[in-house]
């Protein structure tokens, strides 16, 4: 059998967990720079949609008492791995699908304690780190998505596990379960699938073989045979990403050359650092500056530059960047937004030496020195010459919570009288 936990409104529910006189009340979180509402609680969808830019709802905010947060990746990234670390005691075979869900398997658990086990998941985790979860368990993952769907929607009955245990609960959840909230069919696959008068998911097992082959290839006839009970998708083994990026909005405009290029030179070395860590190293890498789209005079522009060989050293990348923000750099213009994509990706065991020219030896050891000493003292101790080393990156958060469990000086202060 299949579950998967899921995590309700979990920014949202990260915020209440040092604040809890907030449960039940309205919340929203916005994105990066405060831009766009990119988590709601609960009680805060029927007044805000999704990705609503956050300086046109200010008064929608304060009309229904809403509270608003930046987003707090330390704290949620955090909390996260807690909530996946106790999942990991009940399951050894683990899938994390985002930062707030995963699947797991319940091999050799009797079936009719199921929804037992599940509700223990639940009950622990809730307790250990107070962040409300949802279970689904299921013969194969689809279904199982489909069980923790009905698990959210209706927790009072459910108790927030549900469990497809035989054929009659599997017809009546596709028979409840609309198309396009089936997962793995996105919106113009379920505007098509209407138009053919597919509006369950049930309806959609109906479909012959040859039929949804042709129309939504394998891949779509794989999700019908699991949505009937046949496990076909199987846990997928973690790869590398196949290109890294590091961009970013500037706190304001920039026009002068040299802050551009610093910031240039920190992007790169943050690629690089990316690419140390999964052990990969990149061929070539493309730099792009642009303006904000709501200036009058308009630019945009990117160059791919490529390196003589396979590398992963900050002070090669770096030099590499700085070299194409000077092909891109004019003056005249107010620049927004800048950042740099390392491609190309192979793995570092594979590197291929050259005879004529490779890079010099000693960055391996001096990259491992710097990884080693930031990750020390948790922070950019050491910089490249090129960065400014007294600039931290800050973006735009007028409504950041204090990072409760990563940062020592923002801990919860206990006053005894």
């Amino acid at each position: 059998m299949y579950g998967i936990l899921d995590c309700n409104s979990f920014y949202a529910s990260c915020e209440r967990v040092f604040k809890p006189y907030l449960v039940g009340k309205p919340i929203v979180v916005l994105s990066n720079n405060d831009g766009c509402v990119i988590a709601r609680s609960l009680e805060a969808k029927p007044f805000i949609p999704m990705g609503a830019e956050a300086y046109k709802y200010e008064k929608v905010f304060k009309e229904h008492a809403i509270e608003v947060f930046s987003s707090n990746y330390s704290l949620y990234g955090d909390l996260s791995t807690r909530v996946m670390s106790i999942l990991s005691k009940f399951s050894s075979d683990i899938e994390l699908y985002s930062i707030d869900e995963a699947f797991f398997k319940l091999d050799g658990i009797d079936e009719k304690e199921l929804e037992k086990y599940g509700l223990k998941i639940k009950e622990t985790i809730e307790k250990w780190v107070g962040i409300p979860v949802s279970i689904g368990i299921a013969p194969t993952k689809s279904l199982s998505k489909v069980a923790n769907k009905i698990a959210k929607n209706f927790s009072k009955k459910t108790s927030g596990v549900y469990v497809i245990s035989d054929e009659n609960k599997r017809i009546k959840a596709l028979k409840y379960t609309e198309i396009e909230n089936v997962w793995g069919i996105g919106r113009s696959i379920s505007k098509q699938l209407k138009k053919s008068h597919i509006h369950t998911a049930y309806n959609f097992t109906l479909l012959s073989d040859e039929f949804v082959r042709s129309k939504f290839s394998v891949v779509g006839l794989r999700l019908k045979k699991d949505l009937l009970g046949e496990p076909i998708i199987g846990f997928e083994a973690i790869k590398d990403k196949k290109h890294i990026a590091t961009t970013r909005t500037f706190e304001y405009a920039l026009k002068e050359y040299e802050p551009i290029k610093e910031r240039i030179a920190t992007f790169a070395n943050a690629c690089a650092e990316k690419l140390r860590k999964q052990r990969s190293e990149c061929t070539s890498l493309y730099v792009f500056l642009k303006t904000s789209k709501y200036v009058d005079v308009k630019r945009s522009v990117g160059v791919v530059v490529h390196l003589p060989y396979a590398t992963n050293s900050s002070i090669t990348i770096c030099n590499s960047a700085i070299k194409g923000i000077g092909e891109l750099f004019r003056k005249g213009y107010s620049y927004k937004k800048a950042g740099v994509i390392v491609m190309g990706l192979k793995p570092e065991s594979q590197h291929q030496f050259s005879l004529f020219t490779d890079e010099n030896p000693k960055h391996k050891l001096l990259m491992k020195t710097i990884d080693a000493l930031n990750f020390k003292y948790n922070a950019p101790k050491i910089k490249i010459a090129n960065q400014d080393l007294d600039k931290t990156w800050k973006m735009k958060q007028e409504h950041l919570s204090p990072r409760y469990t990563t940062a020592i000086n923002e801990i919860i202060e206990v006053k005894c009288e």
